[in-house]
């Protein structure tokens, strides 16, 4: 395959995982993978799990944790979306959260989608 067409098919992937993850089908369901990576993979490919964990405390607060914090709120994906990207101080004890220079805004909506399922 040529370049040109390769540079094609990734962005047309990006787009479609963008769309699909601010639709909000963010499990981790195996058949969704045509659509980008899912919350769980997007995770550990953006190296979140390096200090959260799903079900346990570790260096950050757990993913379910939050989830339990947040369920409920009316804008608790935004919230949640902006605080993956600019980082924060102080909301859950004094190690900070770095911002995530590396994520756009549709990964972390993404992201935050799915730390919401986990409650």
């Amino acid at each position: 395959m040529k370049r040109k067409s390769q540079a094609k098919n990734k962005t047309a992937t990006l787009a479609a995982a963008l769309a699909f993850g601010m639709a909000g089908a963010l499990g981790t369901d195996p058949a969704c993978a045509q659509h980008g990576p899912t919350g769980l993979a997007l995770a550990q490919q953006q190296n979140c799990m390096s200090c959260h964990s799903v079900n346990r405390n570790f260096m950050g607060p757990a993913l379910h944790d939050i989830a339990a914090k947040y369920a409920g709120k009316p804008d608790a994906q935004t919230y949640l979306a902006h605080k993956i990207l600019e980082g924060s101080t102080g909301v859950w004890g004094t190690v900070p959260m770095p911002a995530n220079t590396q994520l756009n805004p549709g990964q972390a909506a993404t992201l935050a989608n799915w730390i919401l399922t986990l409650k």
